[in-house]
């Protein structure tokens, strides 16, 4: 089980047309792949969220030497290590590793952490609101109210890339031009003080079928986070950028969170990504993760949801929705799941039972030119 060999696939897709949410507009899409594979033939891919230039270079220069030659099974120390360098790094590497075990073993990944809770797991489609075009507003209805004709029944859009009022405007006209039955939420990407933040209830009290106004404020405002959630309705979310489950706890403890909202891909890999939606369920609170970067990530966040037990005993709430990037993203069929009426099914093969898109991973591959 020695890694004999290190493979990466970094990709560059430029868009059209700029989208983008209140951290600003996105101009291009990436995705940086890794292949380990051992003496004995098994290989394991990973995914790495980052800027191309610097993570390529980093990789290459210091992590893919000091795997070359290690044993794959000694995952934990590998992932320790590698996490004091380069985080996100870390957390590609523990899914390549992952994978190399469980094919091993002959296991799926889910069978290889234990057996899957829930066979399908359902997603929101998630949407980046504005456009530099004066219509954006008619953009973002047409195009989530194209993914609810597809099945989609969940959705997120964004706030806080606006004035309050404009993007109040937004909101209410989605809402009147959505079924009453789709349920939505509304991220502001921690754009927002208390006193505005609160002006959202205006919208909220107008409809109801809201899943979570999501992080509205910085997030290590726990009290501010405090006062907001006992002057609203709307359930309060976040954690994405929490890196660790210490982070989160001044959250739990105080009651200032309704729902989590780690990201494999900003943590220090599988295992601790794993940790944080057990310590969530140990507190009680609801977990549906981030998880808008990355192919193979959003994968490894379905076997993680599968294999969480249920937050709640009730029959129509089984496993909370994970994430859905529905934009224009060609990275997002590297490993290719459909949803179906906005559930996706677990894969059983072994491993992670999946094929990677070659056709895709060649033609995407960067050519190392400066896209910035």
């Amino acid at each position: 089980m020695q890694i004999d060999r290190v493979e990466t696939y970094p990709m560059l897709y430029r868009l059209p047309k700029a989208y983008g949410d209140a951290n600003g507009y996105k101009r291009y899409r990436t995705s940086y792949l890794i292949r380990l594979i051992t003496s004995s033939g098994i290989d394991g891919w990973g995914e790495i969220i980052d800027w191309l230039p610097t993570l390529d270079r980093g990789f290459q220069d210091r992590i893919t030497p000091y795997l070359l030659g290690k044993q794959a099974t000694d995952r934990l120390n590998l992932v320790d290590v590698i996490s004091k360098w380069h985080q996100r790094s870390a957390a590609g590497v523990s899914m390549a590793l992952t994978e190399i075990i469980a094919k091993h073993a002959g296991l799926s990944v889910c069978d290889l952490w234990g057996g899957k809770l829930h066979q399908q797991i359902p997603v929101y489609a998630s949407f980046q609101s504005y456009w530099e075009q004066e219509d954006w507003m008619e953009r973002s209805i047409r195009l989530v109210s194209e993914q609810i004709s597809a099945g989609h029944k969940q959705i997120k859009v964004k706030i806080g890339g606006r004035a309050i009022a404009e993007d109040q405007k937004h909101i209410d006209q989605l809402m009147k031009a959505i079924p009453s039955d789709v349920l939505v939420a509304v991220d502001a990407n921690q754009s927002y003080d208390l006193s505005h933040a609160r002006f959202w209830e205006r919208i909220f009290t107008r409809y109801p079928n809201w899943m979570w106004l999501e992080e509205p404020m910085p997030l290590d405002r726990t009290q501010e986070y405090e006062k907001l959630r006992s002057a609203i309705e709307v359930p309060i979310a976040g954690g994405e950028n929490l890196v660790r489950c210490a982070q989160f706890l001044p959250l739990y403890q105080s009651g200032a969170l309704d729902i989590a909202q780690p990201d494999l891909l900003h943590t220090d890999g599988i295992d601790a990504y794993r940790t944080h939606l057990q310590v969530a369920r140990q507190f009680g609170y609801r977990v549906s993760p981030h998880s808008f970067d990355g192919s193979l990530a959003r994968l490894y966040t379905l076997f993680a949801q599968a294999c969480l037990p249920a937050w709640s005993k009730m029959d129509t709430d089984p496993i909370e929705p994970i994430e859905w990037d529905a934009m224009e993203n060609p990275f997002t069929q590297l490993f290719p799941l459909q949803p179906v009426n906005g559930k996706v099914s677990i894969p059983d093969g072994v491993g992670i039972g999946i094929e990677p898109d070659w056709e895709l991973i060649n033609a995407m591959r960067w050519d190392g030119s400066v896209y910035v």
